[in-house]
């Protein structure tokens, strides 16, 4: 479904990312990985349109999309959580998820929208009950439950969240982990995973990828990436290596 091949992006002089190869298959959660400063909202930003890469090929569905304004993104399949959800706080929860679904009311899609929504609050009950209260006052929780709901009012193929657990205690995360598993099983979505807490993602993961100052540097299953030694000290919070000299 999407494919980077050598993706090459800059940020004036600076060398952001660096001949990044990667792929994510339809129906996949693929995480990716790595620590602050590591290029991973920027490889999302670039994805989505927002920042433009300086050389590399951008494919999904096989077709290039490395030049297209983020509207047109949009309109093709590929909706973005941002860090930090960026709801809009002075509007009801169910004027942010409309906002969400910009794109289909230009095609006069009014009563599809509506139905959307209805979709949206069965997966998010908690926002059903909130659908006429200011976004600034929901919990962390229920502010993220509202950013995903509304990047799934445009319908998309891939969903790229970026660090949907930042700020929230860990049960809450839990339970934000566990919908991104639901989207998958229910509706068949394929996701993108930027998340710092390397544990959580890799549980919910089929496949990830670690970038370090730009660079892909590890790939595999969920699995491999758990078990290699690595990982588990950098990223994982053990190093199976100090354990075994005890």
């Amino acid at each position: 479904m999407l494919t980077l091949k050598n993706l090459d992006v800059y940020y004036g002089k600076l060398y952001t990312l660096k001949k990044v190869s990667l792929h994510v298959k339809k129906g996949e959660i693929v995480t990716l990985i790595g620590s602050n400063g590591a290029g991973k909202t920027t490889l999302l930003n670039t994805i989505s349109g927002l920042i433009k890469p300086s050389s590399g090929s951008l494919l999904f569905d096989g077709v290039e999309i490395s030049r297209e304004t983020p509207e047109n993104i949009v309109k093709i399949g590929i909706s973005q959580v941002p860090e930090g959800r960026l709801i809009f706080s002075t509007l009801t929860v169910e004027e942010n998820l409309f906002l969400g679904a910009y794109v289909r009311y230009s095609f006069n899609r009014k009563k599809e929208v509506i139905e959307e929504a209805e979709r949206i609050y069965s997966l998010f009950p908690k926002l059903k009950d909130r659908r006429k209260q200011l976004a600034g006052t929901l919990s962390g929780g229920e502010q993220q439950m509202l950013a995903i709901g509304r990047a799934l009012m445009s319908k998309p193929k891939l969903l790229l969240l970026d660090e949907p657990s930042m700020g929230l205690a860990p049960n809450i995360a839990k339970e934000v982990f566990q919908y991104i598993l639901e989207l998958k099983k229910l509706y068949g979505l394929t996701v993108l995973l930027v998340e710092q807490n390397a544990k959580n993602a890799l549980k919910i993961a089929d496949r990830g990828y670690v970038l370090e100052t730009g660079r892909v540097i590890l790939e595999g299953s969920s699995e491999t990436l758990i078990q290699n030694r690595d990982v588990q000290r950098a990223y994982l919070g053990r190093d199976l290596d100090a354990e075994e000299r005890i």
